[in-house]
């Protein structure tokens, strides 16, 4: 496997000012950037990294090298790739946001909605030419991966970036197209983790995404324009069957007691969130889970949805994998590789999850939009909150494993135009509070 750990560059002089950066050179890291990007070194200080890559440009070349210098084993020097500077913006770099919405109000909304049909007409002295400034990153970034993942194969690298390429890395690793592009976020010094098990286009996990607890942000902050609502996404603790590995689908096995500390832990963690409504699966670990997560919001009435429960495995259920094996030969490796082909014997198939997860979902969505809720938890499944990630960005259930769960864990969905407008990934699996670091140790186990 090789681990490569994204990050975003601090914050910047342009980022105070909301000035477009894209390619120019012209913006720096502030002081509370710096300080950031050391918070961010120390996360990282106890992680060896083989290989350590950077944008070329000043506000992330900064971030690197500070963040190097907190690293205990420094012998990855930073390389500089081209391939990681930032979306390329010429018309509108260096003008305040406000000016190019004014400006340019046309492009501005394609941009917004429509990311990859965004065009600019540029004369740079050498003659006029077309760019696609989004389509163009993501090529740039398939490019990084291909040159890259072959040179580190078992290895652990770090990469210092941008806002859109970062995101732009993340989208082609999982296959997110240019149209979602502002479907996932990335905070300044924001922390993810990828794992590849080859090259671009094999497995890969997204182990987490958009961390900023090591910043003192438990979650990502809500934008000055949000208008819509949050939802809290989260895997229930741990039951005895998920530590021995054991396939529990529907079976209703309760938490253990490291189950109920974790989900006690997640509660502690999200205490200060000003959470008003709450959902859950009707089975017994995520209620549990939910109920002791709302013991720090005791005026939340927790509401139960059939929709989230976690997928049937039908006669798999109560089954160790190599029986699995033995009774189904073969048929763990479908499940592995083309889960979306799967049909559990006497159970489901991921189809059958979706449609049904969705449909609760959609009803989480309908409930904050009319009861003008603002921030939500919803305690579901492995199976089930991978199905709803697919989902939420868009991608079919053939990426149910691009997406890790682990138990307990957080993930952070914003629909800052409501109930219909784009959802953002702002967050995935945060386990900071169950592990104390930036890498996932939950117990992986079965769903």
């Amino acid at each position: 496997m090789t681990r490569v750990i994204i990050v975003r560059h601090g914050q910047s002089t342009y980022n105070i000012e909301r000035r477009i950066q894209g390619r120019t050179d012209a913006s720096t890291l502030t002081d509370q950037g710096r300080i950031d990007a050391g918070k961010t070194g120390e996360a990282l200080s106890n992680i060896a990294f083989t290989a350590i890559y950077s944008s070329p440009l000043n506000r992330a070349k900064t971030t690197a090298e500070i963040i190097h210098g907190h690293l205990r084993e420094k012998s990855a020097v930073i390389q500089i790739s081209e391939n990681l500077v930032e979306v390329d913006l010429p018309l509108w770099a260096g003008m305040l946001s406000s000016d190019v919405k004014d400006k340019f109000a046309d492009d501005y909304s394609i941009w917004k909605k429509r990311p990859h049909e965004l065009r600019m007409i540029v004369n740079d002295g050498q003659g006029t030419r077309e760019l696609f400034p989004v389509l163009a990153l993501y090529e740039q970034a398939k490019q990084f991966w291909q040159e890259i993942l072959s040179r580190h194969q078992g290895e652990t690298i770090l990469i210092v970036g941008h806002n859109g390429i970062n995101r732009a890395l993340i989208s082609t690793a999982l296959g997110i197209p240019p149209s979602g592009y502002h479907g996932l976020q990335q905070s300044n010094c924001g922390i993810s983790v990828l794992n590849f098990a080859g090259g671009l286009g094999e497995s890969v996990q997204l182990e987490s995404m958009n961390q900023t607890q090591h910043l003192g942000e438990a979650l990502p902050t809500l934008r000055p324009s949000h208008q819509g609502f949050r939802l809290l996404l989260v895997r229930h603790g741990e039951t005895e069957w998920n530590r021995q590995g054991k396939f529990q689908g529907q079976i209703d096995v309760p938490l253990n007691d490291n189950g109920r500390n974790q989900a006690g832990k997640a509660g502690e963690f999200l205490k200060d969130v000003a959470i008003d409504f709450a959902f859950s699966s009707t089975m017994a670990r995520p209620k549990e889970t939910a109920e002791i997560i709302l013991n720090q919001h005791p005026h939340i009435k927790l509401e139960l949805l059939d929709g989230l429960r976690e997928i049937s495995h039908g006669t798999w259920e109560g089954k160790f994998e190599a029986e699995i094996e033995q009774e189904f030969p073969g048929e763990l490796e479908r499940w592995r590789n083309v889960p979306a082909e799967v049909q559990m014997p006497a159970g489901e198939n991921l189809q059958q999850v979706r449609e049904r997860s969705v449909v609760a979902w959609q009803s989480i969505l309908q409930a904050a939009e009319v009861n003008q809720f603002q921030i939500g938890l919803v305690v579901a499944h492995d199976a089930t909150n991978k199905t709803l990630l697919c989902h939420i960005l868009g991608l079919s259930s053939e990426n149910f494993w691009n997406f890790r769960q682990g138990n307990g864990a957080v993930s952070v969905i914003d629909y800052p135009s409501g109930a219909n407008g784009l959802p953002i990934l702002q967050a995935m699996n945060i386990t900071s509070h169950l592990s104390g670091g930036v890498l996932d140790k939950t117990a992986a186990g079965a769903l």
